[in-house]
């Protein structure tokens, strides 16, 4: 799994184990998500170009970085939207373009209802955000467009992985890293993740 990338960072793994639990009600959860989002993104942005910026300090002129790449957030409605806020926290000039979709309970297969993007790329890294990379369907679907869209460079951000997840989103997408907190057993006949956390978009909402 040479472009899964599965976070060691023991802030990462405290966060996600009261973000597992029962009990963590919803304003706790939502923040959980922003928090572990924002730690998920910094790792995943290692490699971002830059380019040279002249700037002078109190003491003297220097030479330092900026941002050469321009940045697209892509959050999977509806559960991706509570990660936004944390990778926008560290980089707020970043676009952010929503795709909606959801899982028919039939064929398990996603279902595309919504798509503002407009007609040619404005990024040159798009990031997916979902916290559940379950059976994987929803993550290459959304690969699927923003590749139709012209976007070059992808990453895939989520909290927790399964394997079948991690195998379909390498399948159709090989060429995509895929940035994690924690890969864990498998899928249940429900196509959750287990142990999991229960359904991210109803714990950060207060729903179902």
């Amino acid at each position: 799994m040479s472009n899964v990338y599965a976070s060691n960072h023991p802030l990462v793994a405290h966060k996600l184990s009261r973000l597992r639990d029962k009990n963590t009600e919803p304003k706790k959860f939502r923040e959980f998500v922003r928090e572990i989002a924002a730690l998920l993104a910094y790792e995943a942005t290692a490699d971002l170009a830059t380019t040279p910026r002249e700037l002078e300090t109190p003491l003297e002129k220097m030479t330092g970085a900026e941002l050469k790449e321009k940045i697209g957030l892509v959050p999977i409605l509806r559960a991706g939207l509570g990660m936004v806020e944390g990778v926008w926290g560290l980089m707020p000039s970043a676009e952010v373009w929503h795709i909606g979709l959801y899982r028919d309970e039939h064929t398990l297969r996603p279902v595309e209802y919504y798509n503002k993007l407009p007609t040619e790329p404005t990024v040159s890294l798009c990031l997916i955000l979902d916290p559940m990379l379950a059976t994987g369907g929803s993550a290459t679907a959304t690969a699927d467009v923003l590749k139709r869209w012209g976007v070059k460079k992808i990453k895939f951000v989520g909290l927790i992985a399964a394997p079948e997840g991690i195998k379909a989103m390498q399948t159709a997408h090989p060429d995509i890293d895929i940035h994690i907190g924690a890969i864990d057993s498998h899928l249940n006949e429900r196509a959750y993740i287990v142990p999991g956390l229960g359904d991210a978009g109803d714990r950060q909402f207060g729903t179902g």
